[in-house]
């Protein structure tokens, strides 16, 4: 890797709650409030018809899989991820939702396998167990030594960017915003004298743009990390595109967007990378119907290369796998090709195309 040159691995919704912590060695109660589901086990059963037995327990790594080796081989200057579950054993569950995530603070070691720098925690699901559940993630993360942006004690810490230094002399930056459209109800705002999440409103685009300008220092590169938009579909609305760009504008170097539950288009604009939807890396969705035609099964890690001078992108690597039996594989010949045709036409700025590793390359036009 060039000397002036950083990587920021880069993931989607890693959703270690239900059925995933069913299957790890500490399960939390598997009750649920869900119109259909009621047992988070039920949950491992939908993934086994699809796939194949899945092992109980299993050890910390299994979910991530064959992403461990490539995030290994990767060496990338700092991990980001967006950790859409509470990591709780008590709380109520949030009233008004139709689904809740948590995974029992036990098994925290399947988050730390992956060695993430960051978590962003700015989404619809880091509250499912009220802000006792919130206080007690928080303080969950902290005791396992990780870093978290995007939700805090009240306005001034949920607003707060996570700090990675880099080998480069400068540092990482890193902010988590949520938006309402992602499904993240309006009261979950912190407030001054009021735990939850930083919200991305009119208001807070000029606090973040006021943050980056008091903070960035020479060398700095900001990562804003984004939950919006819906689950499913590939459009990406004037709406969101106007804020990505205006997120660029405010200093961002990287736009991190996540909320759907499979890759959407990217974009560079102004040498900045923006992601509109990284789409989910680590849940238990594996055999449910409904939406095939978008393969939510195949997932992506994004390896972004920067340059530490000015911030922009150099490179983008992403390294597609396939949930097989609860567990990261890496993706067929014929998958790839899938994604490829998929995203290529639909990025913005920015050429696809595979490559013979088995990986696509995302190139600036």
């Amino acid at each position: 890797m060039p000397e002036g040159t950083v990587t920021i691995a880069l993931a989607g919704d890693v959703m270690l709650g239900r059925g995933v912590d069913q299957i790890l060695p500490h399960p939390g109660d598997p009750a649920l409030r869900e119109d259909f589901v009621h047992d988070a086990r039920e949950y491992v059963a939908l993934a086994e018809a699809a796939s194949g037995p899945v092992p109980r327990p299993v050890d910390a790594a299994w979910p991530w899989g064959e992403a461990l080796p490539v995030l290994e081989r990767a060496a990338p200057d700092v991990r980001v991820l967006n950790l859409e579950t509470a990591v709780t054993a008590d709380g109520d569950f949030a009233p008004g939702k139709a689904v809740h995530y948590r995974m029992h603070p036990a098994n925290l070691p399947c988050l730390t396998a992956a060695r993430p720098d960051v978590c962003a925690l700015a989404n619809n699901h880091v509250l499912d167990f009220g802000r006792r559940g919130l206080i007690q993630t928080l303080t969950a993360l902290t005791a396992a030594g990780l870093r978290t942006a995007g939700a805090g004690r009240d306005t001034d810490a949920a607003r707060r960017p996570a700090t990675v230094p880099l080998r480069t002399g400068g540092r990482a930056l890193v902010f988590s915003r949520g938006l309402p459209s992602s499904g993240i109800p309006h009261d979950w705002a912190a407030t001054a004298g009021r735990p939850g999440v930083a919200l991305l409103t009119e208001d807070g685009l000029r606090d973040l743009a006021d943050r980056v300008r008091r903070l960035r220092r020479p060398g700095d590169l900001v990562v804003v990390s984004v939950h919006w938009g819906p689950n499913w579909g590939y459009a990406v609305s004037p709406a969101e595109r106007r804020l990505a760009h205006a997120l660029v504008d405010a200093g961002a170097d990287i736009v991190h967007g996540h909320s759907s539950h499979h890759p959407r288009p990217l974009e560079i604009h102004r040498g900045r990378l923006v992601l509109y939807g990284c789409g989910d890396l680590v849940d238990d969705y594996e055999g449910i119907g409904g939406y095939e035609r978008y393969r939510d099964d195949l997932r992506l890690l994004h390896l972004a290369s920067l340059d530490a001078a000015t911030g922009h992108l150099t490179g983008l690597r992403l390294v597609p796998f396939q949930a097989r039996r609860m567990r990261l594989e890496t993706a067929s010949a014929e998958d790839t090709t899938w994604l490829c045709a998929t995203l290529a036409p639909r990025a913005r700025g920015a050429r696809v195309e595979e490559t013979a590793d088995g990986t696509l390359a995302v190139r600036a036009l």
